[in-house]
């Protein structure tokens, strides 16, 4: 289990460290090229994903640190019974926690990732622990849940032949 806490402590430094970095090298919305397809773009985001909430920056800050509280007590009970699980919650983790120094701090999130071959909101190392997290969790979920109906099914065909 300390690995999770690790990680995801490891995940909130590299998300700090960069976001530091942006602040102190890149002026406020100028976009440096980066790697193909990719810029650095420094944003100051008081919002949520797409600038939701962006008026309540407050509210994500409380929202994210009780989100925090509760994957730290989902990562200490186990609650997810298998590796890939929490390995989401680890990324969860620590993408909410980065936000949520920023948030804490500064009162804004510094987000910098800009795809140029796509139109779409500007992000962070936070953000890609959340997005990769949240799709990972989605997938155990919905592992977990065929697994139990074969073995619902499996049981009641059992029943039928006694």
């Amino acid at each position: 289990m300390p690995l999770y806490f690790a990680l995801a402590a490891a995940l909130v430094v590299v998300d700090q460290v960069v976001k530091y970095v942006v602040r102190l090298e890149i002026p406020l919305h100028t976009m440096v090229d980066f790697l193909p397809g990719l810029s650095l773009t420094y944003v100051q985001n008081t919002g949520a994903a797409f600038s939701l909430l962006s008026q309540h920056t407050w509210l994500l800050t409380l929202l994210s640190g009780v989100v925090s509280v509760g994957l730290i007590a989902a990562l200490w009970r186990r609650v997810l019974p298998n590796r890939r699980g929490m390995l989401a919650l680890t990324l969860l983790l620590g993408g909410a926690v980065g936000n949520f120094i920023d948030r804490l701090l500064l009162g804004f999130v510094t987000d910098m990732f800009a795809t140029t071959f796509v139109s779409f909101p500007i992000f962070n190392v936070a953000d890609m622990g959340v997005v990769i997290g949240g799709v990972l969790l989605c997938l155990c979920v919905i592992q977990t849940f065929e697994k139990e109906r074969k073995e619902s099914k499996q049981r009641g065909e059992e029943e039928e032949t006694l």
